[in-house]
């Protein structure tokens, strides 16, 4: 066992014996008082986090385990011959946790620091948590959430992770992730929608919607408008907002694909956003009278792994495409390729062109203007759908939220060139 120094014990110390003071706070905030309050409280934690950096600290690897069996023998005594009718075992772990960090503390100040005020915030947020899982919860979104935490834990890290070059250079694994992205994003809509209310409920729909294809969120809410002609500025601007799930994505993706090309992009993608956003929200902030919006039932899954399967397979297609072009005809079949694919989605070729990024056979430079180039096919494509699906006034509103999308990224990539 190494002996730490003088001056790492006495940091280690101080940290353990703030840890042990910030969670008994806490804690003695809950005790209660009389004959029936808890047994642990202020004094106690505070003294066991410190009891935890000394055995670390002294010269005797015995110590450690040995204090943590006291701790948690006397854990669970207090427990056993507790007589409160609360039978929940919180104290007694929370106790042997912040012994747990004590002894870390010495070994990890920064860690220890971080995993003590983490246990604090744990125990402060009792009742919220409480009230999530048992009231704001319904039973079919947790399967959704165990479901997606299973995905992302058991089957994900099974997908290649090495660059495949019929894709263009996208590895599998990347694309696997946006799938659970998106199915995330709908499961979150759903709950937003049963959560936020009428007007609240259409600002998350449209901004979660647009995760999925902001041309058929445009659509969608044109033929609501045919519905409900009174409503048409509120819900052209909720349709707006999915311009801002299109530069979310956008950056998301190539952040997954290439850190460095996402990096260049996160500037013009918060542009892009801040435009449809500020355009957007001006209806719903300002509407007198909320939307009819029917919340969707609680016992439906939200996940609709499908279409998000769909939208992985097209990017990979998309992928494969404009890398043939840029292969076969240069920057000129990489633009055109970009412009025919973005006819449809922006999503697949911003995607291709992040794996090109990341091949590096495109510059940084080309790719944040090919994305430009990308998103303002898609906006004319959007346009076109909002006059189709929702009438001219409705169309007038869309095409003006996304037109100030794309001139502030356009002015944001102009400002970082120069």
């Amino acid at each position: 066992m190494n002996t730490p120094s003088a001056s790492s014990a006495m940091v280690g110390l101080a940290v353990a014996l703030g840890i042990g003071l910030m969670v008994g706070i806490e804690r003695e905030r809950r005790k209660g008082d009389g004959d029936r309050r808890a047994a642990a409280g202020l004094r106690t934690f505070a003294t066991v986090a410190l009891a935890g950096a000394v055995a670390q600290t002294l010269p005797e690897p015995a110590l450690v385990p040995i204090g943590g069996a006291l701790v948690a023998t006397l854990s669970a005594t207090s427990h056993w011959k507790s007589r409160s009718r609360d039978p929940g075992m919180t104290t007694e772990i929370a106790l042997f946790a912040t012994y747990l960090i004590g002894v870390l503390c010495v070994i990890e100040p920064s860690l220890g620091a971080a995993c003590g005020t983490g246990l604090a915030l744990l125990l402060a947020a009792r009742r919220g948590l409480h009230r999530f899982a048992t009231e704001l919860l319904s039973e079919q979104e947790l399967r959704d959430g165990v479901l997606l935490a299973a995905l992302a834990l058991i089957a994900l890290p099974f997908i290649p992770g090495r660059p495949i070059e019929l894709l263009g250079g996208i590895a599998p694994r990347p694309l696997g992730t946006m799938v659970l992205l998106i199915m995330a994003i709908q499961a979150a809509g759903q709950a937003a929608v049963r959560w936020l209310g009428a007007r609240g409920g259409l600002l998350g729909l449209g901004f979660a919607s647009g995760f999925v294809s902001s041309t058929a969120t445009v659509a969608s809410f044109g033929n609501r408008v045919r519905e409900q002609p009174q409503f048409t500025s509120v819900l052209a601007g909720a349709a707006a907002l999915s311009a801002v799930a299109t530069w979310v994505l956008a950056l998301a993706m190539t952040s997954a694909l290439s850190p460095q090309a996402g990096f260049a992009l996160l500037p013009v993608a918060l542009a892009g956003a801040a435009g449809a956003a500020a355009v957007g929200l001006m209806p719903l902030l300002s509407a007198r009278s909320p939307v009819a919006i029917e919340a969707p039932a609680s016992t439906r899954s939200a996940l609709r792994p499908r279409e998000a399967l769909t939208i992985a397979i097209a990017l990979a297609l998309v992928a494969l495409l404009v890398g043939s072009a840029q292969r076969h005809f240069g920057n000129a079949g990489l633009l055109v390729g970009i412009a025919l694919a973005a006819l449809a989605d922006a999503h697949a070729p911003v995607a291709s062109l992040a794996s090109l990024h990341a091949a590096g056979t495109l510059s940084t430079d080309h790719f944040v203007w090919d994305v430009l180039v990308a998103v303002g096919t898609n906006t004319l494509t959007r346009c076109a759908v909002a006059l189709a699906a929702g009438g001219k006034a409705y169309a007038l509103r869309v095409t003006a939220a996304l037109a100030a999308s794309l001139i502030c990224a356009c002015l944001a990539a102009v400002l970082l060139r120069g």
